[in-house]
């Protein structure tokens, strides 16, 4: 391809990379709380800064290109300047002046984002684990794992820790990213503003399921989030005989090593709490959407669905599987 083709299919070529932003799960442009609208005014500021200096250079450039082209008809060389104290001082201190104007508020909503929040902000413990996330509202006695629910129009408050490797927590739609470190707490707080699911991710390279550690928010209104605490609460339902021989099962074959499920006997917290993990819409870390063929196929050869999962592949029967998974769904 010529220099010259390749330099118009340029802009085209911007264009399409633009489109891969706005309306989508991952995108920050897309915001939907107080902090994300910050971040974006922020993006705003080095957009605007972007364009002007392109623009600046660009045009400086095509100038001197035109104004100083050779015509074929010198004799001599041009006149040698070296150094200009007005040109050194601009591009010195402009450059410091922008940097300031885009500094300065991204300081700010930094150590905003982490401040201490009002009295009655929702608090979450987030524990990132191998590969996976564990939720527990301390104030609310609530405890799940890779799905959040947080009231519309409340402040959120999480702390984020990791009792292993280095993750980092990040739902591009409502937070920014915000490290989670072993041995150490860190803090971000957000307002939601609009209903609905939306999707987060481990944003730190930690291991081979790294790009499989995901999770989701889910945005409810005061009532809604109020019932799913109420819910959540509640032990498990043991009464019926489908969920005794499930959980029986479940037992014999050696879940309870790991997993928790309120209401019984089982009380390991090495894995997520499955108390309530019937009504999640997704499992596996919020790979697979939560039904029985895929909790089967997630029970039976965890290995297969996330590689190096710390999930035992306890070589279980088809029949044993069939039998857990169906109490697995009686757990909502």
């Amino acid at each position: 391809m010529k220099p010259t083709r390749a330099l118009l299919l340029l802009p085209l070529l911007m264009v399409f990379l633009a489109a891969c932003g706005g309306d989508h799960p991952m995108s920050t442009l897309d915001a939907h709380s107080d902090l994300t609208r910050s971040i974006n005014v922020i993006y705003g500021r080095i957009f605007w800064w972007t364009l002007l200096l392109f623009i600046l250079v660009q045009g400086g450039l095509i100038y001197t290109v035109m104004r100083f082209r050779a015509t074929g008809k010198e004799t001599t060389n041009p006149e040698q300047v070296h150094g200009n104290i007005r040109l050194e001082l601009t591009w010195t201190i402009l450059p410091v002046f922008i940097l300031l104007h885009i500094a300065i508020p991204t300081v700010s909503t930094i150590f905003e984002s982490q401040a201490p929040a009002s009295d009655d902000a929702v608090t979450v413990n987030a524990l990132g684990k191998q590969w996976w996330f564990s939720f527990e509202y301390p104030e609310l006695g609530v405890v799940t794992a890779n799905e959040m629910h947080v009231p519309l129009g409340q402040e959120v408050a999480i702390r984020l820790q990791s009792d292993n490797v280095l993750h980092s927590f990040w739902v591009p739609q409502l937070t920014a990213k915000r490290d989670m470190v072993p041995g150490r707490v860190n803090h971000i707080k957000f307002k939601a503003e609009k209903l609905g699911e939306f999707l987060g991710q481990c944003a730190e390279y930690c291991g081979d399921s790294h790009a499989l550690m995901k999770f989701r928010i889910v945005v409810d209104t005061p009532e809604d989030f109020a019932k799913w605490v109420e819910a959540q609460k509640a032990p498990a339902d043991t009464v019926a005989d489908a969920s005794k021989a499930g959980f029986d099962a479940f037992q014999s074959a050696g879940c309870v090593a790991c997993h928790a499920i309120r209401g019984t006997t089982a009380a390991s917290i090495i894995g997520p709490d499955l108390t309530h993990v019937g009504s999640r819409t997704m499992i596996a870390s919020g790979i697979l959407e939560n039904n029985a063929a895929n909790i089967k196929k997630w029970i039976m050869d965890p290995g297969e669905v996330k590689p190096g999962s710390k999930m035992i592949d306890l070589n279980l029967t088809s029949e044993q599987a069939d039998s857990i998974t169906a109490y697995i769904q009686t757990l909502k």
